[in-house]
């Protein structure tokens, strides 16, 4: 199993930046993806959102359609580590945002998950 830890959640204007950072360890072995999801409050764990992934394997990045050109992935295979530059953030971004990783972007819903951690975007 993988352990897998967020950081860099907090409270920001609409129109702000933020970066979350997630560290994953334990049997990483089989980890060629990591990402993020996001949760508004009230939603059930099916309906987390899917937000961005990387696949360490050729550098693949998949968003979705509501963050793309305002959101960008990057991480470091070496480190397993991941992190999501956040850009004019919106009241809508406002979620708990969960670090996941797993064998690729098509299965890291059904991989590892972090804890979350809480972003809120003050209108």
């Amino acid at each position: 199993q993988v352990q897998l830890v967020e950081s860099g959640g907090g409270l920001v204007q609409a129109g702000g930046s933020l970066r979350l950072s997630c560290a994953a360890s334990g049997r990483t072995t089989s980890t060629h993806a990591m990402g993020w999801f996001r949760s508004a409050a009230g939603k059930e764990r099916e309906e987390r959102e899917f937000v961005a992934g990387i696949d360490w394997r050729d550098d693949d990045t998949a968003y979705g359609d509501s963050v793309k050109g305002r959101f960008a992935i990057s991480g470091d295979n070496a480190k397993n580590t991941v992190s999501l530059q956040m850009s004019n953030l919106k009241p809508d971004d406002t979620a708990v945002y969960f670090c996941t990783a797993g064998h690729d972007i098509a299965a890291l819903y059904f991989g590892d998950w972090g804890q979350g951690t809480q972003v809120t975007v003050l209108s």
